[in-house]
């Protein structure tokens, strides 16, 4: 086990890899890790997760136009595409005289966030094997699309996509709020707006930021985000896409 020292530092100047060499990611590798990720928490100790392994150039090449032809799903060796699962556990249920009763948005969150638990500690445990990972967020997207690529039966809802492979350089610090933004003592504490500007200035300061208003023609961070990478229309649109394959995969009436 790392020292504690060594930890420290890991976490600390961790980076997300989008640029990956052509070294492949040895199988043996990568069920050895997911092995080790398998012991994150979980509800009930129900391990409410599956991951489905896309290695081929063509799988690679279907998937990427569902997460948005970002280039690292072409570059990486593996794409992993982590999955909320209860239709494994249900069928054992059903094998053993008891009724599944998980077909609602309570166990959809169970699975959810077992499933986000079991990939970041795939992540971590990927990163301190000296492989580099980028975390998809668009998995939920097109989440209809990805589950008909991958024959993904009910009960089974696509949630995160991480692309492994051996880094091609190191990544990109990208900046995090400070902890005083983050935490809150016994109950959250509604902070004025003057506050929460001072807490994201920093986070406005930063060259990158400023490259990003510049290049998109806006006045601030901010409108970055609410008009350019996560406007209304497009949460809107997704949302509805998502909460229709809920119901289409079981979890939702």
């Amino acid at each position: 086990m790392q020292n504690p020292a060594t930890i420290k530092d890991y976490f600390k100047n961790r980076r997300t890899i989008r640029r990956y060499t052509d070294r492949d990611v040895p199988q043996t590798l990568v069920e050895s890790l997911i092995s080790q990720a398998a012991h994150a928490p979980t509800t009930g100790n129900m391990q409410l997760y599956s991951v489905i392994s896309s290695r081929s150039l063509e799988m690679r090449k279907a998937l990427s136009p569902l997460h948005f032809n970002q280039p690292q799903v072409l570059n990486a060796p593996v794409v992993l595409t982590f999955c909320a699962d209860f239709n494994r556990f249900s069928i054992w249920c059903e094998n053993n005289d008891a009724d599944p009763c998980y077909d609602n948005l309570q166990s959809f969150m169970a699975a959810a966030i077992d499933t986000v638990a079991f990939a970041q500690q795939f992540n971590t445990l990927a990163e301190m094997a000296g492989l580099g990972v980028c975390w998809l967020g668009t998995t939920t997207y097109n989440a209809p699309q990805i589950a008909e690529l991958l024959n993904l039966p009910e009960l089974v809802v696509p949630i995160i996509t991480l692309t492994v492979g051996y880094p091609a350089d190191n990544g990109i610090e990208v900046g995090r709020l400070p902890v005083e933004a983050i935490i809150h003592t016994e109950k959250y504490e509604p902070w004025t707006a003057q506050r929460i500007t001072d807490i994201y200035s920093e986070k406005e300061a930063r060259e990158d930021s400023q490259r990003f208003v510049t290049e998109n023609g806006k006045q601030t961070l901010a409108q970055v985000f609410t008009d350019i990478r996560y406007p209304r229309a497009n949460n809107e649109h997704f949302s509805e896409i998502l909460s229709s394959f809920l119901k289409q995969s079981g979890f939702t009436k």
